[in-house]
């Protein structure tokens, strides 16, 4: 009886996101650009929900979607009050252009300048890459840069990245690596993306010093052995805090995490509240006005 009643409420729930979704698409002229089409731009609140509920943000929710939506939704909820009020549903603020400095100074910040043929033929394909952002979740241009500079400043010598996607946020780290003489453990769940970050280190001629696993990190990260220099973790949002819990023993003193999206979307306020109240951490934010990066230093 009690699984009948479950199941019935699980269809209902999937019908109204269902029904809503169609609705949002509706109302934004499906996947057509409002400006081309003639039409008024989408409702404020479609935009955040979709943000939300499209995870892969390939335009569409799938069925893994849909049953995510609950824990999606909370995402959004920034106060935690269990109420999603119309400021929560706001439209996100688009990051500025990538060569406007942070903060309002008048230089402009210079595009990476490769110091010899490896780190050029790198940076070439993320120019490549960067051509292509649509459906990568790919990290931000000016967060990769950070990801480099960082790993590179601490010596790192053991990269562990949840998320890999196409590769990208991986091929800034091996920028690093190939100085440090590195390696970067990498983990994805899906297989076309795995495949694509195959090839795209493979071209960059640094898929030497990467491991690639695929499967659910929660699971596989059990593998990680070794000390770990730099952990990134860039992954589903409401895992964060499971992916800290597992992995932050490896961290080496004087080690970093480094997280993704501490802005949008909105990270989980349990995962936050364990890398901010910890003594044993030093927390800060940057790059908040576009995704937001969290740089949490385990101290010596």
């Amino acid at each position: 009886m009690v699984s009948r009643v479950v199941g019935a409420v699980a269809l209902t729930v999937v019908g109204v996101l269902a029904g809503s979704f169609l609705l949002l698409t509706e109302s934004a002229g499906g996947s057509q650009d409002p400006a081309v089409s003639g039409q008024p731009p989408p409702p404020v609140g479609g935009r955040a929900l979709m943000e939300a509920l499209d995870r892969n943000q390939d335009g569409t929710l799938s069925p893994e979607e849909i049953n995510l939506a609950p824990t999606s939704l909370r995402r959004l909820d920034v106060d935690g009050d269990g109420i999603l009020t119309p400021p929560e549903l706001g439209p996100r603020r688009p990051p500025p252009p990538p060569n406007l400095p942070r903060g309002g100074g008048a230089a402009r910040v210079q595009p990476p300048m490769a110091k010899d043929e490896t780190e050029s033929k790198i940076l070439g394909l993320l120019d490549e890459l960067d051509q292509y952002r649509e459906g990568t979740m790919n990290v931000p241009r000016e967060d990769g840069r950070m990801l480099r500079l960082l790993a590179e400043a601490v010596g790192a010598r053991h990269v562990v990245e949840l998320g890999t996607s196409n590769g990208y946020s991986g091929l800034w780290f091996a920028l690093a690596l190939i100085k440090t003489g590195g390696r970067l453990t990498t983990f994805e769940i899906d297989q076309g993306r795995f495949e694509m970050a195959r090839r795209n280190f493979e071209k960059a001629g640094v898929d030497d010093r990467i491991t690639m696993i695929l499967g659910d990190a929660h699971q596989e990260v059990a593998r990680v052995k070794d000390p770990i220099d730099i952990l990134f973790i860039d992954a589903d949002k409401e895992g964060y805090l499971d992916y800290l819990n597992k992995l932050l023993p490896l961290v080496r003193p004087g080690g970093l995490i480094l997280s993704h999206n501490m802005k949008s979307p909105p990270p989980d306020p349990a995962y936050v509240k364990a890398i901010t109240t910890n003594p044993e951490l030093e927390s800060l934010f940057v790059h908040m006005e576009a995704a937001g990066l969290g740089i949490t230093l385990k101290k010596r």
